[in-house]
């Protein structure tokens, strides 16, 4: 009996340890999706207990209540500029959108813009991040993290792994953006999308590498080996930040995922394939940084007003109905 329990006891151990290093982005670009409420069921439903929403939804919020889902919520790209030169407007948005709802709703980061970095807004983040985190106060500050969300059209150098290196033009913002991660002991989040490097260079990097199903290892990078691409990304991202200072900066995949549909290798069995072991990979860490690394797969739904490349429409784990479109399991 004392071995029975102690078995149940990892076993249990192990869900809840999973259930805090996934979890899913719930985008909302769809005519056709569920009530929030359903939404916020079929989270918990899957065992999902993190939740990133791109905006201060108030719908998505109020489900949220209760519910015990950690919530990474973003401060949209077209308020960083107001909220860098006022401090009252990043309070208000705090207070309307944090503070309204806490303690019912479980926060855990904010982002401060996704994928402004470099680009026209970049110059906005840090002191609108500074103002978000000044309006947090003591009480919420200790609590909510505040970074930004980059893709990795930050880093400039990315193979090997080891040399990873900001771009010029991305160091310029991420230099004192990483510094200030360091001094709040926020972690840095960031999107990291294997697809769209193997649908860019087919010739070079295999579906196996891509999808975490390579037998073997593929890249030797001094001790470490690479046997698949998610890994080289986040660790080139790893060796940026030490370079940059940040060698304590902890990383968050903020979004990783695969299409179902809409172009190149976006098909329900690559689809499938590429989540499955994301969320069974990702307790383990990378090769560099061994460890839980908290992890979000875009998205929760296929989403039908979305705009830009075919796929982009595709990359959910359910249909609108609450189907899923292929197993994953949390």
């Amino acid at each position: 009996m004392a071995a029975l329990a102690f078995l149940l006891a990892l076993i249990f151990l192990a869900t809840q340890t999973n259930a805090q290093t996934v979890g899913v982005c719930y985008g909302m670009l769809g005519d056709n999706l569920p009530q929030p409420s359903d939404v916020v069921n079929l989270y918990k439903s899957n065992n999902i207990g993190l939740m990133r929403l791109y905006s201060p939804d108030g719908g998505a919020l109020n489900a949220l209540r209760g519910s015990g889902i950690q919530v990474l919520l973003d401060v949209p790209n077209e308020n960083l500029q107001n909220f860098a030169s006022s401090p009252s407007a990043a309070s208000d948005w705090v207070q309307n959108n944090v503070r309204a709802y806490s303690p019912d709703v479980k926060f855990r980061y904010i982002a401060v813009g996704n994928e402004v970095i470099p680009g026209d807004n970049a110059q906005y983040v840090l002191d609108a991040m500074k103002n978000i985190n000044n309006a947090l106060g003591n009480d919420l500050g200790g609590q909510v993290k505040v970074s930004t969300s980059v893709s990795m059209a930050v880093i400039g150098v990315s193979y090997p792994p080891s040399q990873g290196a900001f771009s010029g033009d991305a160091m310029t913002y991420m230099g004192p953006i990483v510094q200030y991660l360091a001094s709040t002991n926020a972690p840095l989040l960031v999107n990291v999308y294997p697809y769209f490097s193997y649908k860019g260079d087919p010739n070079s990097i295999s579906l196996q590498y891509a999808t975490f199903t390579s037998p073997s290892t593929v890249v030797q990078d001094g001790s470490l080996n690479y046997q698949n691409l998610f890994d080289a990304m986040v660790d080139s991202v790893y060796a940026a930040l030490s370079q940059a200072g940040g060698a304590n900066v902890p990383i968050v995949v903020s979004e990783s995922g695969w299409p179902s549909d809409g172009g190149f290798a976006a098909t329900v069995d690559n689809a499938g394939t590429y989540n499955a072991n994301l969320v069974k990979h990702v307790g383990g860490g990378t090769p560099r940084n061994p460890g839980a690394l908290e992890t979000y797969v875009f998205a929760m739904f296929n989403e039908d007003q979305k705009t830009g490349d075919p796929t982009e429409q595709h990359f959910g784990l359910f249909y609108p109905n609450q189907q899923p479109v292929y197993p994953v399991g949390f």
